[in-house]
C-alpha cells in the first residue's frame, strides 16, 4: 500500500496552574490536528505515545480513539483535539503514532515526529 497523505501537526503550552503550586510535576497541553490529504476516508483507531521526560524517564500511553473519539475523516477533512500530558521535568518530548484504518478494512500507521514540551523561556 502506498503511504498515504496523512499529516499531523502539533502545538504545545505549558500549564502552569494546572497543578498545585506546591507540585514537583509540569503540566503540558498539546493540540494536535490531523489533515486527511489523501484520496480515502480513513479512521483513527488508537494511538500509541512515548513521553520522556529530561532526566530519561519514559512512560507508554496507548489506548483506543483520542480523547474519547475514534473520528471518521473524508478526503480532505481533518480532526482536531487538544489534550494533555504531566512529566516530573520542565522539558521532556513526545512521539508516538496513530493506527489508521480505511474503508477496506485495511489498517497502517501514522507515525507522529518527537515533538517537545518546555516551559517557556527554559530553552533558548
Amino acid at each position: 500500500m502506498d503511504v498515504l497523505d496523512i499529516k499531523v501537526q502539533v502545538k504545545t503550552r505549558h500549564l502552569p496552574d494546572h497543578l498545585p503550586s506546591d507540585s514537583k510535576q509540569f503540566a503540558f497541553a498539546y493540540h494536535i490536528t490531523i489533515e486527511n490529504n489523501s484520496d480515502h476516508t480513513v479512521q483513527l483507531l488508537s494511538r500509541y505515545w512515548k513521553i520522556t521526560d529530561a532526566n530519561g524517564k519514559t512512560s507508554e500511553v496507548e489506548g483506543d480513539g483520542v480523547v474519547g473519539k475514534q473520528p471518521i475523516m473524508k478526503a480532505g477533512e481533518q480532526f482536531d483535539y487538544t489534550s494533555g500530558a504531566v512529566i516530573d521535568t520542565p522539558v521532556g518530548n513526545m512521539e508516538g503514532y496513530y493506527v489508521m484504518e480505511l474503508e477496506s478494512g485495511e489498517r497502517f500507521r501514522v507515525p507522529i515526529d518527537v515533538f517537545r514540551l518546555a516551559i517557556p523561556s527554559i530553552l533558548h
